[in-house]
């Protein structure tokens, strides 16, 4: 590897380090408070895998992930942020980032809105923090009683794109369903959005679901280091009409 090549990764990588203490630190701050965190889990992933375009330039190629995912419930509501950066190897290094707090309207209010297949309601919002650009998201969130899911949610939102005339709709669910083959346990878990057209950018579909596989629970530390798969689906790739993505990678996730 070029010396300037070592410099870069060295680079993003105290970038990176420096945006997740500034991501965390409102969420250490609020459980610090003595009674309000529920729950809380932080992981790292390292992905890579090929067949990646670029939109722009019509081009494929691999692709290296280091991932950063945060999550906690309290009192009146929960958290998610993560950040990705992409190609810490290379001269050209990305960074990608989403904050997401939802309020619950039951706790806040003290009514119970439960219904069939619901546990609560709440408002949600998401930021997406990316190099020159930000989007604001708004709505509603489902809190879904699944059975033998750890969590399924359902998120509908207003997307404003600051670039972009008017604004659109994002249907978001995601999901972490665990299971067993034999005496191997599983997790399935992912996401997908859902994303209406808005300005010049197509409707476009993302998905990620992953497929993993409990590598702690052989070395008795269940639940702590994961491998398997995450394959990324997009249709109409960052709204741009006619590209669609199909790329699988290799996933190894450690749970701090």
């Amino acid at each position: 590897m070029k010396k300037r090549s070592i410099r870069s990764a060295l680079s993003t990588g105290f970038k990176a380090l420096a945006l997740a203490a500034l991501l965390l630190a409102p969420f250490a701050a609020q459980e610090a408070q003595a009674g309000m965190t529920l729950w809380n889990e932080t992981n790292i992933q390292t992905l890579w895998g090929g067949q990646f375009k670029n939109p722009y330039s019509g081009t494929k190629g691999t692709q290296s992930t280091i991932t950063i995912e945060h999550a906690n419930a309290w009192k009146y509501g929960d958290n998610f942020l993560f950040f990705d950066v992409t190609n810490a190897e290379k001269d050209k290094t990305g960074i990608y980032g989403e904050l997401s707090p939802r309020l619950s309207l039951g706790k806040i209010t003290g009514h119970d809105l439960s219904a069939p297949f619901v546990k609560d309601v709440l408002l949600a919002g998401t930021l997406e923090m990316g190099q020159g650009f930000r989007n604001y998201l708004y709505g509603v969130g489902l809190s879904l009683n699944l059975p033998k899911f750890n969590f399924a949610d359902l998120n509908v939102y207003v997307r404003n794109d600051p670039k972009q005339p008017g604004s659109t709709y994002q249907v978001t669910p995601c999901w972490q369903l665990p299971f067993t083959v034999g005496k191997a346990n599983m997790i399935f878990e992912g996401f997908t959005d859902i994303a209406g057209s808005e300005g010049n950018l197509a409707f476009n579909i993302d998905a990620q679901p992953r497929l993993l596989l409990d590598l702690g629970k052989f070395w008795d530390a269940p639940n702590s280091v994961y491998f398997g798969t995450e394959v990324i689906y997009w249709h109409n790739k960052y709204g741009v009409s006619g590209v669609n993505e199909f790329a699988p990678q290799a996933m190894l996730k450690f749970v701090m």
